[in-house]
């Protein structure tokens, strides 16, 4: 029984490195390229407003002036955050990925 999963795993492993090292060999070797990518019109919109409340004396507002302000802000980023402009991986997925680069 020990043989049959020894050369079982063998086989397996074998089937998993050999189509790597031939798929790599056939990739093109590409340019990376550098492709600005253009920020819409409205996250300008929102970003120009953050930096407005950033640059104000915030001294002389009272605090239910502050709190709006801090509502404001905080309402502003979660717009940001919702336009999708990013790569979010959770850190499962690259315990995943670094697992794999090791074993391949």
């Amino acid at each position: 029984m020990k043989k049959i999963s020894f050369y079982l795993m063998m086989i397996v492993l074998s089937l998993c490195i050999v189509p790597t090292q031939t798929r790599a060999a056939e990739k093109p070797i590409t340019t990376a390229t550098e492709n600005p990518k253009e920020i819409p019109a409205e996250v300008k919109v929102l970003l120009n407003r953050l930096e407005e409340i950033k640059a104000m004396d915030k001294s002389e507002l009272n605090s239910s002036e502050k709190k709006e302000l801090r509502k404001e802000v905080r309402k502003i980023n979660a717009e940001l955050r919702s336009t999708g402009n990013g790569i979010y991986i959770s850190v499962g997925a690259i315990i995943i990925i670094l697992l794999l680069i090791i074993i391949l």
